[in-house]
């Protein structure tokens, strides 16, 4: 039988140097296995498997039966050997975690090793770094101990905390409030001698106390559970199996993969489905808007503004490509994104997805709406055909300026999804005769109009985005200028 001291030092025989030797192993960094062995006579064996079926055909708490007998045979071990494996780190590992720093992201480390293993271990990796002091949190049993414990912290709260799993369960107890409103500022937290579920608890806490998101990177099967408990799961191929990566929504063969999946692939993932959602959500607003305006006008009638295919035509032919392109835009590219981690810290402050911004596309699309639908009433030459003319060509024209105006780096397929939108829109004006009138359309008074209105609409958003890149740039300009 073999596994970790604290858990063996109660099953084997008593003796006086297995706890010296595994904190001296500790101290040099290195992963500590005990292994013992029993021998049973023919009668012990036979006496254990007649106990082990009766429990295992128990239909009354079978589970805590069975764990019953096999710990009753799980004492007095004869102890065979300590050994100690040096737990070699990956390639970058120590390069990734000050990327990650450097971004602005908090790392904890969970781990079931001892406290002086988990200790040179976070030194070695640089989790905590070369001038960082460290804060010890001291053994605690009872409330008293973590009242004190938790006021002495509370005076190093700038250093990194290394907690044992049993006195961070006590915190918990009495102190859960206070224990991560001071944890959360420290720098780094290790966390040793940590169960599975421990650290899927760790990770809730975390989740429920800042309100952040989490994202929890394991290797062997024991992490699991804290994988599964975090908003984003990244799972290692490692030696100790798939487990971890089998669980996870991310799998990984390198920790070092870890800082180019945040910092570029994370960056550009959220800020992209900012964009998409934005636009989906301003290419039906402002269309809602025109219905709107053009019900009220005349008179709270029940007919559509536009009608069969011009719907259908809007919400796929006529815009979908340059919308749906947005999935591919970049502000930086990935060498810059990893030169300079700190434009991730841009993404913490959440301001891509929030509601002011929601409110921000809501202003502009029922402006835009407003804009072109009184424009198109303004200039009616006459019949209705010709407002659905003019105010759906401008409505295509300025939405595809808008994808223009959005975008941060132009590149061969935005350009040419935008003409060949705009190319198709212009040839279905001369092939629905139901829906325009051929030669109105070729005339100069229907380009003018649509001009104006198109322009009416663009051009006061043109005129802000660039005040605000002139007086209030964002991070990511200053690195192309």
């Amino acid at each position: 039988m073999k596994g970790a001291d604290t858990v063996m030092a109660s099953v084997v025989q008593y003796n006086d140097w297995l706890e010296e030797e595994c904190g001296n192993m500790a101290r040099e960094g290195l992963r500590t296995l005990v292994v013992g062995k029993k021998k049973l006579t023919e009668d012990q064996y036979n006496d254990f498997e007649s106990r082990y079926n009766h429990a295992k055909l128990s239909m009354i708490d079978r589970a805590s039966k069975v764990a019953a007998v096999i710990e009753s045979l799980e004492r007095d071990m004869e102890l065979l050997c300590l050994t100690g494996v040096e737990d070699k780190l990956q390639q970058d590992v120590r390069p990734t975690l000050e990327l990650l720093r450097n971004a602005g992201i908090k790392i904890w480390m969970l781990t079931g090793d001892k406290l002086e293993t988990a200790t040179c271990i976070a030194k070695s990796s640089r989790l905590v770094g070369r001038t960082q002091d460290i804060y010890t949190f001291k053994n605690i049993a009872n409330r008293s101990e973590a009242h004190l414990e938790l006021n002495a912290f509370r005076k190093k709260n700038d250093n990194a905390l290394v907690i044992l799993g049993d006195s961070l369960d006590v915190c918990l107890r009495y102190y859960e409030h206070e224990f991560m409103e001071l944890a959360v500022q420290c720098p780094a937290v290790v966390v040793c001698r940590c169960s599975p579920t421990q650290k899927a608890s760790i990770v809730h806490l975390i989740r429920t106390h800042t309100g952040k998101r989490t994202c929890a990177i394991g290797d062997g099967g024991n992490d699991v559970s804290m994988i599964q408990a975090a908003n984003v799961g990244v799972g290692i191929v490692g030696k100790e199996g798939k487990h971890a990566s089998l669980a996870a929504d991310f799998s990984i063969t390198q920790f070092k993969h870890l800082g180019s999946l945040l910092i570029v692939h994370g960056r550009n993932s959220y800020k992209r489905s900012a964009a998409l959602s934005q636009f989906v959500m301003h290419r039906g607003l402002i269309i809602s808007t025109m219905q709107a305006i053009f019900s009220s006008v005349f008179y709270f009638s029940s007919v559509a503004l536009y009608q069969g295919i011009l719907t259908v035509g809007y919400v796929t032919a006529y815009t979908m490509l340059p919308v749906f392109l947005l999935v591919l835009d970049q502000d930086v590219n990935a060498e810059t994104a990893m030169l300079y981690p700190e434009l991730y810290k841009d993404l913490l402050k959440g301001r891509e997805l929030s509601f002011k911004m929601f409110f921000i596309w809501v202003l502009i699309s029922i402006f835009q709406g407003g804009a072109i639908m009184y424009g198109a009433l303004w200039l009616f030459s006459g019949e209705f055909i010709h407002i659905v003319a003019i105010s759906f060509t401008a409505l295509i024209i300025t939405e595809l300026l808008m994808v223009a105006l959005t975008i941060r780096t132009w590149h061969w397929l935005m350009a040419v999804a935008e003409l060949l939108s705009l190319c198709v829109y212009v040839a279905s004006l001369f092939i629905f005769d139901e829906y325009f009138d051929r030669e109105f359309i070729t005339t100069w008074p229907f380009w003018w109009k649509v001009t104006v209105i198109t322009l009416f609409s663009c051009v006061p958003l043109y005129i802000l985005k660039y005040l605000r890149k002139k007086f209030s740039p964002p991070s990511y300009s200053k690195l192309s200028e």
